[in-house]
This record gives C-alpha cells, structure tokens and sequence, in this order.
C-alpha cells in the first residue's frame, strides 16, 4: 500500500487526504491547527465557488470539476453568482465565451433583470450582468472539516502538531514522521520552510458581514471585479459579506484580528451603500480577516522539490484557491501515482506578475 505524509490540512492538504484515502494509500495528515481553523487560510465562513477566469478556461474546468465533490460534501449553498459588468469587452465578456465554449450554464442578463435577483440594486453603472446559475457559495471552514472527516472514515491518520522539513522526511514536535510521498501544504507557511524555493506574498484580507433581513436569503452571491469587491447575500449564522479584493497588507501566516480595521470597514460600507441601497445603513454583524498566499502570477503551486525525490510542496492559492481544492487534489493524486506530470503552470521558478487571477477570493 503506498503512504504519503501530507503536512497542512487547509483545503489542498484536505482535499489530497481524501481523495488519496479513497484511493487506497495509507495517509497520515498533520496540521498545528484543528481542520477549519479561522487563523488557516481555509478557515473562515465562507467563499464563492463560480467558474468564470476570464479568457483563462483552464480554471473555469478545474472549478467546474470541483462542484461536484463540494454538492456531495453539503456544503455547497446553490444560489448562484452575478458578475457586475461596467463595459463591454472586459473580463465579464472573456469570461461569458469561455463558459460558452465549455458548457459550463451562464446567462448575460441586462441590468433591469439583473436588479430583479436582489432586493435592493443599484444598476445604473452597469452595462450588463452575468449569471452563473450553477454557482454558489461555499461554507469553508465546514468544507475542510468535512473533507477531513470523510477521510478518517477511511483510515486517515490526523495528528496536530509543528512540522519541520527533515529531508525526505518531517520532524513533527521533535518525532521524524515518513512516507513514500512528503507533502508540504501548509499555505503561507511554505515560504518560511522552503525559502529558496517558494515565493510567496501573505497578506491580510478584510471581510465586513452585516445584518440583512430574511428577504436577502438565496439571493446570488456578486462579484464587481472592476471595483475589486465581492460578497454574498445572507448566509446565517455569517450575514452579508462584503470584502475586498486588493492586496492587503503584508502578514504573517497564522494570524487572524479579531477586528478589521476602521478604513475597511468604511470601504465596505461605501460599497454596500452604492450597490445595495436598502442597506445603506445596515449593522455590522462582524469584521474578521483572512489571508491570502499570493504567488507572483496567481497561479497555484505544486511541484516536486528539486533535489528530493519524495517530497513535494502544494499550495499558493492566491485568493482563488479554495474551490479548486478537489480538483487540484485529483491531479496531485495522478502526479503522486506517476501518472502525469504536474500541470507546468504550477512550477516553481520565475513567472511574469498578474492579477488576472486574483479576484473574488474563493
């Protein structure tokens, strides 16, 4: 039976647990936090699952594939996700023909059909919208739980604690933990532990939820990749987020304030006033912070280290990574089992800057 030793239960190392247990490999699964901890970067409440990546259909496939592992887990809230276009052209118009052209569902909707899904829109800078109606909201801190308790099921072996590269290897508090395969999934962290090889950003990301009445509930989540800004309607027991999706600034892994600062909370409210006047003054439910392991690209890494042959890193996810989870688990199982090489993309190495991406962090 082959093992892997998989250090990092965020998302990536989750989705990996599972989907190599079911394989049949004998996996053990370390991580200093509990699965879903808030101060992971796949913690949290919630993030968006849609499919539109611009002219980029590659990841259009890969979140595409993934709906179906997150509709099975439950933790899918099937309400769909409405990108505000302010022009033509842009990347609400690259998106709609990729979609298209992969079958994935999408409809343009013109601005007044677009203010009939929501209580409360502002279209009046809009000059079209587009649905994605197979899209959602995904409840994340229960995603990665649920994945790591379906694993246990299988024969997971989950064991907390600080991990350490020891060569082919982890040192685990002190005690040298081994397998056929090391992978190293541990977000922000892998900068620190791999510094010449990873190159990664860690940033603090503010999220604002208010209050909304039950009228908000199933209403689409939204994206106004123009204005770097998305949310979703009323999710209980989180509220209505707001968050923005510019770079934060630098943090360290790990560290979640209880409390945004005052200039995003202002920010959110400005937004939300704009965009959805009937909540123009609604309350703050709560303000945390999440992070974002930005590569230079925007593209995930996942590569095999240069002078281990067994060991492996896995993560960047760059603010879009979370939906992806099982679909970037399903091909590092195929890499793991030498099947295929890793997706060149993921590599490690120079690459040009973009924010392509990066947006609507999910």
């Amino acid at each position: 039976m082959p093992s892997a030793l998989i250090v990092g239960a965020g998302v990536f190392g989750a989705a990996l647990a599972d989907r190599l247990v079911a394989a049949g490999w004998e996996v053990t699964l370390v991580d200093r936090f509990e699965p879903g901890d808030a101060r992971s970067e796949s913690g949290g409440e919630t993030r968006l699952l849609r499919y539109s990546h611009g002219a980029d259909g590659f990841y259009s496939a890969s979140a595409w594939r993934a709906r179906s592992a997150w509709r099975e887990l439950g933790v899918l809230v099937e309400a769909g996700v409405v990108w505000f276009a302010r022009r033509e052209g842009g990347w609400e118009s690259d998106s709609e023909r990729e979609l298209r052209e992969r079958g994935i569902p999408v409809e343009r909707l013109d601005p007044a059909a677009a203010a009939r899904l929501y209580p409360s829109l502002a279209v009046d800078d809009l000059a079209f919208a587009l649905l994605e109606p197979a899209a959602g909201v995904l409840r994340a801190s229960d995603g990665v739980r649920a994945l790591v308790a379906r694993a246990q099921e299988g024969g997971l072996r989950l064991v907390r604690g600080e991990a350490q590269p020891d060569g082919e290897g982890a040192l685990v508090d002190g005690r040298r933990l081994e397998a056929d395969h090391v992978v190293w999934a541990c977000g922000g962290w892998l900068a620190q532990l791999f510094p010449a090889l990873v190159r990664l950003r860690v940033t603090r990301q503010d999220v604002v939820l208010f209050e909304a009445s039950p009228s908000w509930a199933g209403a689409p989540g939204w994206i106004d990749f123009d204005a770097s800004a998305y949310g979703h309607a009323l999710i209980e027991p989180y509220g209505m987020k707001i968050a923005s999706d510019r770079e934060g600034e630098p943090t360290a892994p790990g560290l979640r304030p209880p409390q945004a600062p005052d200039v995003s909370l202002a920010a959110a409210r400005d937004y939300l006033a704009h965009r959805f006047p009937a909540l123009a003054n609604a309350p703050v439910r709560s303000a945390p912070s999440c992070h974002y392991s930005l590569t230079v690209d925007g593209n995930f890494l996942f590569a095999r280290h240069p002078e281990l042959e067994r060991v492996w890193v896995l993560g960047g996810g760059s603010g879009h990574g979370y939906k992806h989870g099982p679909a970037v688990a399903e091909h590092a199982v195929a890499a793991l089992a030498g099947e295929v090489e890793p997706e060149p993309r993921f590599a490690l190495g120079e690459r040009a800057p973009s924010r392509a991406l990066r947006t609507a962090g999910s």
